[in-house]
């Protein structure tokens, strides 16, 4: 299967690469996530601590568009 071919709503970031595509450091990310409940919930494929982290790109963009809707109302 060609992960490049999967429709972009079904395509998943890790925590790393988002935080690399936010300019945030993993912190940053957390504190986003406990202040913001519009921030999109993470994915884990594991009940693990230690696993990793995805989230979806869909959802991500759709918060930065949300983000930058309410920068241009305020």
């Amino acid at each position: 299967m060609n992960l490049e071919a999967l429709p972009l709503d079904n395509q998943l970031i890790t925590q790393q690469n988002l935080c690399r595509s936010l300019d945030m450091t993993r912190s940053g990310i957390a504190k986003l996530r406990l202040n913001d409940p519009t921030f999109p919930r993470p994915i884990k494929f594991s009940d693990s601590k230690q696993a990793t982290c995805y989230f979806s790109v869909a959802e991500v963009q759709e918060w930065i568009e949300s983000k930058l809707a309410e920068r241009g109302t305020a």
